[in-house]
């Protein structure tokens, strides 16, 4: 051969080994994955344990957010109805007060002294009419002997007349007196809370001193949530008909925090104000622990429709990646994914709208090393110990 003929056969002895190594690793690398899998990893066919629920049909309230506010649902101004001495404030600022309860006092003294003279101009009144009732009587039997006159007559009736009449007038002074009196007592005609009092004993206060507090009820208490038109068109006929039966309110407050009462929808607004486009819808709200006040602004979940039935699943099963949502599911002993299309939330669980369909076992727990089509092997989540 010659010189450069040896020198091909020299080089290529020379890089016959390196080439038969780079031939080895090609034939790995074209391989089937799965006997490189099955060679590397011996334990693979063994199934991985799972905790599993079962996807579940339940009845879902569709619910919309508002504004709404807090309102006693009585709540009175305390105002003076006679003009006098205030003598005591029988109640301290902020306190509960019951029906009944006594909380001002007026001087009596001068209410009592036109009590008396009522009383008095009164029996002056009756005494006279007890004289005309037997002139009267007198000027008939006259009349009727002869000895009397028609005209003596008339006059004696026209005179009993008037002594009635000022009778009438003497009895209605006397209660109007003892009315008066009774103002001088000033009492809580609600059970409620009390707010402070605009004046102090030693005050002279009347019917234009205005108000001198402030009571308002606290258990229950009402919710108003202006409703939009295009909010309250959303309710069908029926539901409207029926609302008290169907409408929910949930109530939170500035903080996020959820309030432990659930309202009833108790009055939906007739007409529609003009100003805001807006309906008026009111729930009653127990307040057994005083934690609504009245004026307060609060967060208002209301519930606009029937109960409609969805799929539920625990939150806890989603998982995300760039395509969106999915769940795995146990398949013929396998895991496998679903797409899901996702509702509202539901406490801890998640509606499901598409991607599901009832009973499906759907994998809770041990979804850290889970890949599609591998082998697992299911048991209840909800039977382990701790699990909801």
């Amino acid at each position: 051969m010659t010189k450069g003929g040896r020198n091909l056969v020299t080089g290529a002895a020379r890089h016959a080994p390196r080439l038969g190594a780079a031939m080895m690793v090609a034939a790995l690398l074209l391989a089937p994955p799965s006997s490189a899998f099955a060679q590397t990893t011996p334990d693979a066919a063994q199934p991985v344990r799972v905790g599993t629920v079962a996807a579940e049909l339940k009845p879902i309230n569709p619910a919309k957010e508002f504004v709404g506010r807090i309102e006693a649902k009585e709540r009175v101004e305390i105002r003076a109805r006679v003009t006098g001495y205030l003598q005591d404030v029988l109640f301290k600022d902020g306190q509960m007060v019951k029906e009944g309860d006594l909380l001002y006092r007026i001087e009596r003294e001068p209410f009592e002294a036109a009590l008396s003279q009522a009383e008095g101009s009164l029996d002056k009144a009756r005494g006279q009419a007890a004289f005309a009732d037997a002139q009267l009587a007198r000027a008939e039997e006259l009349l009727k002997s002869q000895t009397g006159t028609q005209a003596t007559r008339d006059q004696r009736l026209a005179e009993q007349l008037t002594a009635k009449g000022d009778v009438v007038i003497g009895e209605s002074n006397v209660a109007n007196a003892r009315i008066n009196l009774g103002y001088t007592e000033i009492r809580s005609p609600i059970a409620g809370l009390i707010g402070r009092t605009s004046v102090t004993r030693g005050n002279v206060v009347g019917p234009n001193s205005g108000v001198l507090t402030t009571i308002v009820s606290q258990d229950p208490m009402y919710v108003t949530i202006p409703v939009s038109q295009r909010e309250f068109l959303s309710l069908q006929e029926e539901d409207r008909a029926r609302g008290g039966d169907l409408l929910e309110a949930i109530i939170r407050f500035s903080d996020g925090s959820l309030y432990d009462q659930t309202g009833k929808i108790d009055f939906i607004g007739v007409t529609v104000d003009r100003a805001t486009d807006s309906v008026t819808v009111r729930a009653v709200v127990p307040n057994p622990k005083g934690r609504l006040i009245d004026g307060q602004l609060v967060n208002v979940s209301l519930q606009l429709e029937a109960p409609v039935e969805q799929i539920v699943i625990p939150q806890a099963a989603l998982i995300a990646d760039q395509k969106g949502v999915y769940v795995f599911v146990v398949e013929d002993g396998k895991a496998a994914v679903r797409r899901v299309t996702l509702g509202t939330e539901s406490g801890t669980g998640a509606t499901v709208e598409s991607g599901l369909e009832p009973g499906d076992q759907v994998i809770v727990e041990g979804m850290t090393t889970l890949r599609p089509g591998t082998p697992v092997a299911p048991y209840p989540a909800a039977t382990l110990p701790g699990a909801g």
